[in-house]
C-alpha cells in the first residue's frame, strides 16, 4: 500500500527568506533609468506603511496641538534616519541573500536566537494591537458596528491575505501604494483648507533648543516626551526585518557585481522616495493639529476624539473647514484614511511575522495561519479592554482604547536597539557584505550617531512609558514602583545588548578567518 504524502502545517525552514516570493520579480536590462527604478518600485511602499500606521497619528496631532511646528524637525530627523536604516537593511538583503534574522541567527547561539525571536515578536504584535484598535475604530465609525463585534471582524482580515497571496507580490505592492495615496489625498486635502502658517511651517524643520526640552508642559506634555513618541511611532524594529527580506524579491545575477549594486542602487531609490511620501503624511498629521483645530481644541487626542473634532465646527480653525465638517465629509475621511492604513499595516505585519519566524528559529507555517494566531493574540487584549468598559461611560471606553495602544508601544522601545545595532555591526563588516559593498566611513559614522541617540532616546523614555501604565496622578509609591521597573527593564536590556554584540563580533572574527582559509587554499 503506498503511503501518502502528508501536509504538515508547521515545517522546518533553512531557504531562502520568503521563498514563495524571493526573486521572483523580473527586472529590464538596458532600459532608462525610470523604467529600471519603476521595476525596483514596491518594496518601499511596503516599508513606509510602518512609518505612518495608526500609532503614528495621536503622536504627530498631539505634538501639533500642544508645541505648533516646534516638533517638525523631528519628524525630518526621524525621517532621515529611517532612510539610513532601510538603506542598510536592504543592502544587507541583497548582498548576503539572508534576511536581517537570519543573518543575526546565523552569527548568534541558538539561545540567544530564541530571546531575540521572542522580543521581536512582543514588538510585532504591540503593532498589531494598534492596527486591530485602529481598523476596529474606523468600522466603529464609518458603519456603526458595535466595537466588540469591529474588534472580531478584524480577525477575518486573514481571508484578504489569502486572496492577495494568490494575486502575485507585484499585485500586492500596487495594492499599498494604493491605500497609501488614499492616506496621503485625505490629509493634503484637509491641510489645504486649513491654510497654515507657511513660514512658522518651515522655521519648525530646523531643530532649536527647545526641541527636547522638559518644559514647558502642556496637556501634560513636554516637548522631550512629544519628541520622545514622535520617534517611538517612527522608527519601529519591524521594519528592518521586512526591507531585508523583501529587497530580495527581484531577480538578479548575485555573481554579478554589478547587477548587485544596481539593484543597491535602485532598490535605495525606491525607498527613499517612499520614506519621503511618509515624512509627508507625518508631518500633515502634525499640521494637523497646528492649523486645522483651534489651538488647544483636541481635548481627546485619540480616533474617537479626532473624529469628534472634525466633526464639530468650533472646534476647526476657519469657516471653510467649518462648512465642511458640517457635511461630514472631515470625519468620514478620515475614518476611511485610518481604515486603509490599518489594512496596509495588517499585510507588512504578516510578512514580518513570517520573516523573523523563519529566520531566528527555522519555524515555517501558512501564511493565514501565522496571521491568525498573531491577530487572535492581539484581539484578545483588545476585546479585555472593550468588555471591562462596557457598563461605563463612553469617555471610559474610548480613554482605555487609547491608553491600551500607547502602553502596547513599550514594546517596541524595547526590541528597537536588538535590530539597528546588529544591522549595523553586520553591514560595517567586509566579512558580511565584501569590501565594496560595506558601509562607507559617512555612512559608518551617520550610522553609529543614529544608533547610539535613538537606543539613548528610547531608554530615556522608558520611565514615562511605564508611569503610563499606571494611569494619571500618581502616588509616590507607584512613581518610585514605575522607576524600578524602568530601571531594572533598562539593565535587562543593556545586558542583553553585550550578548547580543559579544555574540555577533565572535561570529563576524570567525567568518572573517573562514574567509581567509578559503582565499588561502
Amino acid at each position: 500500500m503506498r503511503e501518502k504524502n502528508k501536509q504538515h502545517l508547521i515545517t522546518h525552514a533553512n531557504g531562502a527568506s520568503l521563498a514563495e516570493i524571493n526573486g521572483t520579480v523580473k527586472v529590464p536590462e538596458g532600459k532608462s533609468f525610470f523604467r529600471t527604478l519603476l521595476a525596483y518600485s514596491g518594496p518601499g511602499a511596503l516599508v513606509a506603511v510602518g512609518y505612518m500606521d495608526p500609532g503614528n497619528w495621536s503622536t504627530s496631532i498631539t505634538g501639533g496641538q500642544n508645541f505648533q511646528y516646534l516638533l517638525m524637525s523631528v519628524i525630518l530627523m526621524s525621517s532621515l534616519i529611517a532612510m539610513l536604516l532601510q538603506y542598510m537593511a536592504a543592502k544587507l538583503g541583497i548582498v548576503t541573500q539572508m534576511d536581517l534574522a537570519q543573518a543575526i541567527r546565523a552569527r548568534t547561539s541558538k539561545a540567544l536566537g530564541i530571546v531575540l525571536w521572542i522580543l521581536t515578536e512582543l514588538a510585532i504584535m504591540a503593532t498589531d494591537i494598534a492596527e486591530v484598535i485602529g481598523a476596529a475604530i474606523a468600522l466603529y465609525l464609518l458603519f456603526s458596528i458595535p466595537l466588540g463585534l469591529a474588534v472580531v471582524i478584524t480577525v477575518f482580515d486573514v481571508l484578504l491575505l489569502l486572496l492577495l497571496t494568490k494575486v502575485g507580490f507585484r499585485k500586492i505592492e500596487a495594492i499599498v501604494v494604493c491605500l497609501i495615496f488614499v492616506i496621503l489625498f485625505v490629509f493634503v486635502y484637509q491641510v489645504a483648507l486649513s491654510n497654515p502658517d507657511w513660514s512658522a511651517l518651515v522655521k519648525g524643520f530646523v531643530p532649536s533648543s527647545q526641541t527636547f526640552a522638559e518644559s514647558p508642559k502642556i496637556g501634560g506634555q513636554t516637548p522631550l516626551t512629544g519628541a520622545l513618541g514622535i520617534i517611538g511611532a517612527t522608527v519601529m524594529p519591524h521594519n528592518l526585518y521586512l526591507h531585508s527580506a523583501i529587497s530580495q524579491t527581484r531577480a538578479i545575477d548575485h555573481s554579478d557585481e554589478k547587477q548587485v549594486a544596481k539593484a543597491v542602487r535602485f532598490t535605495t531609490w525606491d525607498s527613499n522616495i517612499q520614506l519621503t511620501l511618509a515624512m509627508l503624511v507625518n508631518a500633515l498629521l502634525l499640521i494637523m493639529g497646528v492649523a486645522v483645530f483651534k489651538s488647544g481644541a483636541v481635548k481627546d487626542p485619540s480616533f474617537f476624539g479626532l473624529y469628534e473634532a472634525l466633526s464639530n465646527p468650533a472646534t476647526l480653525s476657519n469657516g471653510l473647514l467649518a462648512n465642511v465638517a458640517r457635511s461630514g465629509v472631515l470625519s468620514t475621511l478620515f475614518a476611511v484614511a485610518l481604515l486603509a492604513s490599518g489594512q496596509n499595516s495588517t499585510i507588512t505585519g504578516t510578512l514580518t511575522g513570517q520573516v523573523i519566524m523563519e529566520g531566528f528559529i527555522e519555524m515555517r507555517m501558512p501564511i493565514w495561519l501565522r496571521r491568525l494566531v498573531t491577530r487572535l493574540l492581539s484581539v484578545v487584549p483588545v476585546l479585555i479592554c472593550v468588555l471591562l468598559t462596557r457598563g461605563q461611560s463612553t469617555v471610559a471606553e474610548h480613554e482605555a482604547l487609547n491608553d491600551l495602544m500607547n502602553n502596547s508601544q513599550v514594546f517596541l522601545a524595547f526590541a528597537l536597539p536588538f535590530s539597528i545595532i546588529p544591522l549595523l555591526m553586520m553591514t560595517d563588516s567586509a566579512a558580511e557584505m565584501g569590501h565594496r559593498f560595506k558601509n562607507n566611513l559617512v555612512v559608518k559614522v551617520l550610522g553609529w550617531i543614529s544608533v547610539v541617540a535613538l537606543t539613548y532616546l528610547n531608554l530615556r523614555g522608558l520611565p514615562n512609558q511605564i508611569e503610563s501604565f499606571f494611569g494619571s496622578n500618581l502616588s509616590a509609591d507607584q512613581l518610585f514602583l514605575a522607576h524600578a521597573i524602568a530601571d531594572s527593564l533598562i539593565v535587562i536590556v543593556l545586558v542583553l545588548l553585550a550578548w547580543t554584540i559579544f555574540e555577533l563580533y565572535r561570529g563576524d572574527k570567525k567568518q572573517a578567518l573562514l574567509m581567509e582559509e578559503e582565499s588561502a587554499n
